[in-house]
């Protein structure tokens, strides 16, 4: 801007009585001008020119101020939310003569944590930016850290980054706690972590769950972490997903929509395909909204005419219509695996689930006691499909066991009713070996959630076996203090073998009443485990056989 341009500006500005502004491109010329009033500038949408995630808008603003006041609050917020190349204001007396410059740039991370570097007040006449290169030079530096800051994507393909974001009453620790669990969620979802920001509020904002202030940090820590995606550890309602949606044009997604995501990943059966779609369909349904005008009268024409069909209505017809026939086809899906259970019923044999939090090693622990090759990851929610095996034991002695999808504290109210084809598994169950985590410093939670659970789903009733996993992963001191907190569980290991016969006796003692361990000391300790852990393959499959593609033999 050279000095008879902003004389001509302020002049104008000043003449008129209101705030004039030009959005200005990287070539120097005028994308928009606007006129505001005394106090203020509107920026209407200016979505047609943004660029990518880790990359600046593209446009500069210059406005007037009819005061002597520099960069305010709302300048700032604007600098931020729209990702401009820079903000800048020209002061105007009350002649019309421009007077000073105050600019805003955002900046990449940095030592001092702040977001922007404000400059000014310097003399409109002495300005000599070269906007271009600075816009520039900022940009590398955000690619830069932002680089930095997924240097552990996959080798597949880049994956997302996310900031993940929590805004509860609960104390920082216990959101500090649950962040992390998330972030374990976000990395089995495909999304890496690009920082967190934790608030503890008196209570949630309707709107927008965060106030401006903390929103604009947010936006900022997006930007210098090169994210397309904010996720919320709470679930966010339909309106509070419409604003923030408005406030940034990145991604928002809430811990529901990630499990949900992650579901949608590893479900593999048809069973657990229509179960996922179901959660997603109801989850979406109250979450769709109106999006465009030219839309919205689709139903026009000859033979159509009248008050029309609305886009919005067409999809929510749509949605509710697949909602019933999926709900059909469950109920067909039910209708099998209660007709399997009567045939396991009949044949007179215990069966035992495995139930608790997700990652606690279910998979494992079937995997090492039937010798199977189930699908078992450290990862939350590997396991979607009940997977059905037979165990033999001494005096000929057989269970049927079957092991189930994992709990998760905050189980979206989606996925427990989708998902009761799956868990109805647990109805027919004479016994629940409830797994845990023993080595996580969120035992007592998880172990928690689960109980809390099954006490929902009305399994409380059905007896249940502690079962302490992972026990050496604990040292002298930590067996101790799980010991003391649950003096009735039993430890074990689910990789090691030899570590489970204790609760191979404790579930023989629970599922057939009167029954004694015969004494083995004679045995060498390979003969005990081969005694303990027999696999009889000649049983007849059409026990098992519930038409569902997961459930083997």
């Amino acid at each position: 801007m050279t000095s008879d341009q902003a004389r001509e500006i302020a002049i104008l500005s000043q003449g008129i009585g209101r705030q004039i502004a030009l959005l200005i491109d990287r070539q120097g010329r005028p994308y928009m001008v606007l006129i505001g009033d005394p106090g203020g500038i509107y920026i209407p949408d200016i979505s047609s020119a943004r660029r990518s995630t880790g990359r600046l808008r593209g446009l500069r603003l210059l406005h007037t101020h009819l005061s002597k006041e520099g960069l305010s609050q709302e300048d700032l917020m604007d600098l931020v939310f729209l990702r401009l190349d820079a903000m800048t204001v020209l002061t105007v007396d009350r002649m019309g003569g421009p007077v000073d410059i105050y600019e805003a740039t955002l900046l990449p991370p940095n030592a001092e944590n702040t977001p922007y570097r404000i400059t000014g007040p310097v003399p409109y006449h002495s300005v000599e930016t070269d906007y271009r290169a600075q816009v520039e030079a900022i940009e590398d530096e955000l690619a830069r850290s932002g680089a930095q800051l997924s240097k552990d994507a996959t080798s597949s393909g880049q994956r997302d980054t996310a900031i993940l974001v929590s805004v509860s009453t609960d104390p920082q620790y216990r959101q500090k706690i649950s962040l992390e669990e998330l972030a374990d969620l976000a990395d089995t979802a495909g999304v890496d972590s690009g920082g967190t920001m934790i608030q503890r509020v008196r209570a949630l904002n309707p709107k927008t769950i965060l106030g401006k202030g903390k929103l604009a940090e947010l936006e900022v820590m997006a930007l210098q972490a090169n994210a397309g995606v904010i996720l919320f550890d709470q679930e966010l309602t339909p309106a509070q997903m419409r604003n923030l949606a408005d406030v940034t044009e990145r991604k928002i997604l809430d811990r529901t929509q990630l499990i949900l995501d992650i579901f949608a990943q590893h479900a593999t059966s048809r069973s657990g395909k229509l179960q996922v779609e179901l959660a997603q369909l109801q989850y979406t349904l109250p979450r769709l909204v109106g999006k465009n005008q030219a839309l919205d009268r689709l139903m026009g024409g000859i033979g159509g005419r009248g008050p029309g069909e609305t886009k919005l209505e067409l999809d929510r017809r749509r949605v509710r219509d697949r909602i019933t026939r999926i709900k059909k086809e469950l109920g067909k899906l039910r209708k099998r695996r209660k007709a399997t259970r009567l045939r396991r019923a009949k044949a007179g044999l215990p069966v035992v689930a495995l139930v608790g939090y997700t990652n606690a090693g279910k998979s494992t622990l079937l995997n090492t006691l039937t010798q199977s090759e189930v699908l078992a990851e450290n990862k939350l929610f590997a396991t979607l499909d009940p997977t059905t095996r037979r165990l033999r034991f001494p005096q000929e002695q057989e269970i049927i066991l079957t092991d189930t999808v994992g709990f998760i504290r905050k189980l979206p109210d989606e996925l427990k009713e989708a998902f009761r084809a799956t868990l109805e598994e647990l109805e027919a169950a004479d016994l629940l070996l409830h797994v845990t985590d023993a080595g996580h410093p969120e035992l007592e939670v998880h172990a928690g959630a689960v109980e809390e659970i099954l006490r929902e789903m009305s399994l409380n009733e059905i007896p249940r076996i502690l079962v302490l996993n992972k026990w050496d992963s604990l040292d002298a001191e930590g067996r101790s203090m799980v010991k003391n907190i649950f003096p009735g569980g039993i430890p074990a290991s689910a990789i090691d073998r030899s570590t489970l016969r204790p609760l191979v006796s404790a579930t023989l003692a629970k599922a057939f009443p009167g029954w004694h361990e015969e004494p083995t000391a004679d045995l060498d300790p390979q003969a005990i485990e081969e005694e303990f852990f027999t696999v009889d393959e000649e049983f007849p499959d059409d026990i098992f056989d519930d038409e569902d593609e997961s459930s083997t033999t």
